[in-house]
């Protein structure tokens, strides 16, 4: 499986879910989602390692967007 880590800084919460990134990226991936909190999550789900290149555009639009 692929472990996904996903830290947000604090001044960034109020924009920006760790928890809503890593549920999107461990879709991508194969998994079935992950959790923690607004600014820490974890999932360890996925294991299409392929997928992983795809899952950068992702999150890079994710920040950008904010």
């Amino acid at each position: 499986n692929i472990s996904i880590v996903v830290g947000v800084t604090d001044n960034l919460v109020p924009k920006i879910n760790a928890v809503d990134i890593v549920k999107k990226v461990s879709e991508i991936l194969g998994g079935k989602g992950g959790g923690g909190r607004p600014d820490f999550a974890r999932s360890g789900g996925g294991s299409n390692i392929k997928k992983i290149p795809s899952t950068y555009s992702l999150v890079i639009n994710i920040i950008k967007s904010f």
